[in-house]
């Protein structure tokens, strides 16, 4: 058994309409879920299949930090999704250096975090003091690699260059596999 906490705002989002999403969680992921919502701990027991288990508390920890519950589930679709989150706080050196952190990391109507998205193929959310990102390794760590690069300051257009940079080498290997699959002839 698994205990995860999350922030008392996502507990209702964790549990959804009536038990829904809860229910939900349990089918797909094969577990138990017990929430707490005095504190935010949520107990996660395996009860199916151990290996789908794994991405349990992997899910309630996703939804904690902001994501939708439909993305957060998107971590069973396959074996190579992963969770993975960026503390804006440790990068920061005091509350007001975190706002501004933050603001970069959203950018201008939110357009920084849209092209994160787009560029890397991952999810990207920015809640509270941590960004997440769900994806494959090579899409998280490009999310990663470029949330790094505007906390230590680097300007905005040099982290797109970056993310259009890691696109591109995406597509290209995805390209480059998809081309030989068909065996030889």
């Amino acid at each position: 058994m698994k205990h995860v906490k999350i922030p008392q705002d996502r507990i209702g989002v964790l549990i959804g309409e009536g038990g829904e999403t809860m229910r939900e969680i349990e089918a797909a992921a094969e577990v138990r879920l017990d929430i707490d919502s005095e504190n935010g701990s949520v107990a996660v027991e395996t009860v199916g299949d151990p290996v789908r288990g794994l991405k349990g508390p992997e899910i309630v920890r996703a939804i904690g930090r902001g994501f939708p519950p439909e993305e957060a589930l998107q971590l069973l679709e396959d074996d190579m999704m992963q969770l993975d989150i960026v503390d804006i706080d440790a990068a920061a050196r005091n509350k007001n250096d975190m706002k501004r952190k933050k603001g970069r990391l959203i950018g201008e109507d939110g357009r920084t975090r849209e092209l994160m998205e787009e560029l890397s193929g991952a999810d990207v959310v920015i809640y509270g003091s941590t960004l997440g990102a769900i994806g494959t390794p090579p899409e998280v760590d490009a999310v990663r690699t470029a949330a790094e690069m505007l906390l230590d300051g680097a300007p905005h257009g040099t982290v797109y260059s970056f993310l259009e940079e890691r696109h591109n080498e995406m597509k290209h290997q995805g390209m480059q596999y998809h081309r030989y699959s068909g065996g030889e002839s």
